[in-house]
């Protein structure tokens, strides 16, 4: 390994040099403290810049192990000291002058979500710090003495204020690691009380802006229903109340502007744990949570729509359903079944967001259009199957039809930002109207709409031969809307638990490792899931490049969206 001095003497050597000769620099070198490698450069200034890492060792890091004893622990670790590293490098960066990016020092920006990143790594205490420079030159000419200044000046007291626990503010850590004991043990007790998920009083679910993730100023601060209301003896915080929403089918409704669509958006959101300060950081979802919505347009390949859509009268097969063009209704019919077919356990649906005709049909319609005529099984008639033969609850949120209280188990009706258990009021008042021959008819359905049918769980896909015969994959992600994998794109931006561009691109490396490592027809996708997940758990997103040469700015997907990514993949072969 070479030593600082040697970094220092080679940047001098290199000064007024054409900018390629700056990629001699790459390699490892001794700071004392840490060392600094130079993973990537940069082909010229106004290139995307150049990719660094700063290492450094457990005993002189210095952080105590029960900090990272957990998976939880260690994750909200690395996303604190990111989030430290990054304040620092704000002011340090472009200080250094120059062409182009010249001075950038950036590392991943952190959300309101707390993520597994590349950026940071802890691993059994030593530190791992990604980030990246903009390597200083005055037109395309090497200005080695700014760079000088950013690698010996500028980065060692950002590596010092961040990276070391005795340099740190001590008290602020351990907020967010107790925060996170309290998180995780709010997510086991959901399985242990056959909860979905769990909104603290006192919690401020409306954000900002409709682009901002921060919390309205003076917003009303939610509270739970006498009748829904549990009380949880968190490790740290102690005794906290809140809203506990049961397994099975609950609904939210109300007047317009009132919540609802507020609070689906924290319960959908509540399947990351969040920073101090966010309002939601004790709004706990079942970490497999889907929001279904409807998405014209979208590619579908092979998948079984057949227990909500079969028998379309040009005799297309829905049992293995393939278009490069679905309909609202076909298109929620398969994000529904792929949604199952990724392990989730809770759907969270908004009416306005979803196609009418496959979630509910009147009892008008089904008099003028008899069962016989009408290919679609309403998703009415099949959530109760769901969640009693397949154990997925749902949680719906609807303003302008009542259909769905014959079904519902729990009624909450949103008042100014205030959830009311209304659930005998509303059932009352359906058992009057059903009485009255009005409604939702019971008998539209097909006759095994009580029971969810059995459906085509394995779906193979194929490897894409052309894909592996290119010398050069080309990546993009465009933020959390849309990527690319050599230059066709994936629709992203109806994956609306998707939150951050990073995770866009790790899905993008995702999507490359499943084609070229695991798709061979003989893996189911779920299967493909899986080993994704157990990868990524076991080695990180780092176990993606084989080169080692690391991108620095990845964020961990669900398994959720990584399936969701792959099934929209308009070159998937099943």
């Amino acid at each position: 390994m070479n030593t600082a001095t040697e970094l220092r003497n080679k940047l001098r050597s290199l000064d007024h040099k054409g900018y390629p000769a700056y990629k001699d620099l790459k390699g490892q070198y001794n700071f004392g403290d840490y060392v600094l490698s130079i993973d990537h450069v940069q082909g010229d200034p106004f290139a995307s810049p150049s990719r660094l890492s700063v290492r450094v060792e457990k005993a002189k890091a210095g952080f105590p192990a029960k900090y990272y004893d957990t998976k939880a622990k260690r994750i909200t670790l690395q996303d604190h000291l990111t989030r430290l590293f990054g304040r620092q490098v704000a002011g340090g960066s472009f200080q250094a002058k120059g062409s182009g990016k010249s001075g950038l020092l950036s590392v991943s920006r952190c959300g309101q979500q707390v993520l597994e990143r590349t950026a940071m790594r802890v691993k059994d205490g030593d530190l791992t710090l990604r980030f990246e420079a903009g390597f200083p030159a005055n037109g395309r000419t090497i200005n080695a003495r700014e760079l000088e200044k950013m690698l010996f000046d500028i980065l060692p007291d950002c590596v010092r204020r961040s990276l070391y626990y005795s340099k740190i503010d001590q008290e602020k850590l351990r907020q967010a690691i107790c925060l996170c004991e309290d998180q995780q043990y709010i997510r086991r007790c959901l399985t242990e009380q056959n909860l979905c998920a769990f909104v603290a009083d006192g919690s401020v679910l409306p954000r900002e802006s409709g682009v901002s993730e921060r919390p309205m100023k003076n917003a009303v601060a939610f509270r739970s229903p006498e009748s829904l209301r549990i009380t949880l003896n968190l490790p740290n915080r102690g005794p906290v109340s809140g809203m506990g929403i049961p397994q099975g089918i609950t609904l939210f409704v109300g007047g317009g502007y009132h919540g609802k669509s507020t609070i689906l958006q924290a319960l959908q959101n509540g399947v990351y744990d969040h920073i101090a300060g966010d309002g939601r950081e004790l709004v706990i979802t079942d970490a497999s949570a889907f929001k279904l919505r409807a998405e014209d347009g979208r590619s579908v390949t092979g998948v079984d729509i057949s227990p909500f859509i079969k028998n379309l009268p040009n005799k297309k097969d829905t049992v293995h359903f393939s278009t490069e063009d679905a309909s609202g209704s076909t298109s929620q019919a398969a994000n529904l079944m792929e949604a199952l077919e990724s392990g989730s356990s809770l759907i969270l649906i908004d009416e306005d967001t979803s196609a009418t005709n496959f979630m509910v049909r009147d009892d008008l319609m089904a008099q003028v259009i008899t069962p016989g005529e009408e290919p679609i099984t309403p998703f009415i008639s099949r959530v109760r199957g769901m969640y009693e033969d397949l154990g997925v609850s749902s949680i719906i949120v609807a303003g302008s039809s009542g259909a769905f209280f014959h079904r519902a188990d729990t009624i909450i009706q949103m008042k100014e930002y205030i959830p009311i258990d209304i659930t005998r009021k509303a059932k009352a008042a359906a058992a009057v109207y059903m009485d009255q021959g009005a409604g939702v008819a019971e008998n539209t359905a097909a006759p095994d709409a009580a029971d969810f049918p059995p459906f085509n769980r394995k779906r193979c896909p194929a490897p894409d031969m052309a894909l592996r015969k290119e010398d050069r994959i080309k990546m993009k992600a465009m933020g959390t809307s849309e990527l690319s994998l050599c230059k066709e794109n994936v629709e992203l931006r109806y994956l609306e638990q998707l939150k951050d561009q990073e995770q866009s691109m790790a899905l993008a490396h995702l999507l490359k490792y499943a084609e070229l490592k695991m798709m061979d027809g003989r893996k189911d996708l779920r299967q493909i899931g899986d080993l994704l997940e157990e990868q990524l758990d076991r080695s990180g997103l780092e176990s993606l490049f084989e080169r080692g040469d690391v991108s620095s700015q990845l964020a961990r997907p669900r398994k959720q969206e990584i399936m969701a990514c792959i099934n929209r993949y308009r070159k998937l072969k099943i």
